[in-house]
């Protein structure tokens, strides 16, 4: 770095944790130097106008920093995104389409309809019965409950057998340790808080009920192969051996964000494959919990379309300007969710940080889904995941792979 010029990854962390000065839980995780956290916190207060001006300077010594294309490639994307959440700060009115396209580098839009009728027609097919296909939906669900009291105890086991296979396919370090705890009134089912250090802390929501076909899923978005694997790998390779500062902190409402969260729902899927749903049945057999993995399997593939309706809430509720009850009857309809079901989902869109993060859910499983589809014949699944666990991608950059294939 030349003499005088800016630190651009140092003082990125640094506006990171500025933010989150402003706004507890915006920085998700961070790993550095406590010492440059305590020094963050012995300054004047932020403002979000200071801020905004800082992410601006920060995006304009970019240009000069001398960064690989990579590192600055992803510095501009975080950036970007913290320039828009200053000025949202800030009270600037900002569309919900314009918030997810400055965070996430990707477009949203209402979805189709007729492909919503087109998963529900499958459903009909695949949950016969009695009563409208949202009560049979709903009694498909209540049968695979998890009983709360072996909630603990069916996550433990799925997260040993993920764990298992995730080491002889993609490679952990040898002291990384994940810990589960369950917790109550929170927006979300489950959270990985990574501490550093290889170590995470996993909180499952007890407030929602917890199916045993969905178990899976939640274990391997949360730790194996999903956010805990991600986060041990970038530390182990970006941070330690690469030295890249900025994988240090993880910011919320930024590109990684998408990133984080499409690969974690791709976990099952890279851990286990097809199958996945007999094999789940097969290690919570062992704890006396029985549910049908086949059909668990079938129904979760024929409803991943569904997944939709939820950012599509996002869109009538903050750009349509929709009333809530036509919004949450908006969800009930298309995503077959009960009322308070609908009500609990409303309020994760309403949450001021985190109403715009929807999308990285919707949108960050459609785009890393092609690109895993797009991978070269020769080149096994493990192969291109593993990118994803490794290096510094962004969904700009995926995007620009894929039109370049």
């Amino acid at each position: 770095m030349a003499a005088g010029a800016v630190d651009v990854p140092l003082e990125y962390v640094r506006l990171g944790l500025r933010f989150d000065r402003v706004e507890p839980g915006f920085v998700d995780a961070y790993t550095g130097d406590p010492r440059l956290r305590a020094q963050v916190a012995d300054e004047p207060a932020p403002t979000p106008q200071g801020l905004r001006n800082q992410a601006r300077a920060l995006l304009a010594e970019l240009d000069v920093a001398g960064l690989r294309r990579d590192r600055a490639g992803y510095l501009r994307g975080q950036l970007t995104g913290l320039e828009c959440t200053a000025r949202k700060m800030a009270g600037e009115p900002i569309g919900f389409v314009d918030e997810v396209r400055a965070y996430f580098q990707v477009d949203v839009a209402l979805g189709d309809p007729g492909e919503y009728a087109a998963a529900h027609a499958e459903l009909e097919r695949l949950l016969p019965g009695s009563g409208t296909l949202a009560e049979r939906y709903a009694v498909h669900r209540r049968r695979e409950e998890c009983p709360p009291a072996r909630l603990e105890v069916a996550v433990h086991a799925l997260s040993s057998a993920l764990r298992d296979r995730v080491r002889g396919r993609y490679g952990l370090p040898e002291a990384e340790t994940v810990r589960y705890e369950v917790v109550t009134d929170k927006p979300w089912s489950g959270f990985n808080y990574y501490e550093g250090g290889y170590r995470s802390r996993v909180a499952i929501n007890a407030d929602l009920p917890h199916r045993l076909g969905q178990l899976p899923h939640l274990v391997a978005h949360e730790s194996y192969p999903g956010h805990h694997t991600e986060h041990c790998r970038k530390e182990q390779g970006l941070v330690e051996r690469d030295q890249h500062l900025e994988h240090t902190i993880f910011l919320v409402n930024t590109p990684e964000c998408l990133m984080a969260e499409g690969l974690a729902d791709l976990g099952v899927e890279v851990a286990v494959g097809d199958g996945w749903g007999a094999w789940s049945a097969e290690v919570l057999a062992d704890l006396g919990l029985h549910f049908d993995g086949a059909l668990a399997e079938r129904v979760a593939a024929v409803a991943a379309p569904l997944n939709r309706v939820r950012q599509d809430a996002a869109i009538l509720l903050h750009d349509r300007h929709a009333d809530p009850d036509v919004v949450i009857a908006h969800l009930q309809r298309w995503g077959l969710v009960s009322h308070d079901r609908a009500v609990q989902q409303l309020r994760f869109l309403t949450d001021p940080l985190w109403r715009a993060y929807i999308s990285t859910y919707v949108e960050g499983y459609q785009l890393l889904s092609r690109w895993l589809a797009a991978r070269p014949v020769e080149q096994p699944v493990a192969d291109r995941f593993l990118r994803l666990l490794d290096e510094p991608l962004t969904p700009a950059g995926v995007t620009a792979e894929l039109t370049a294939a």
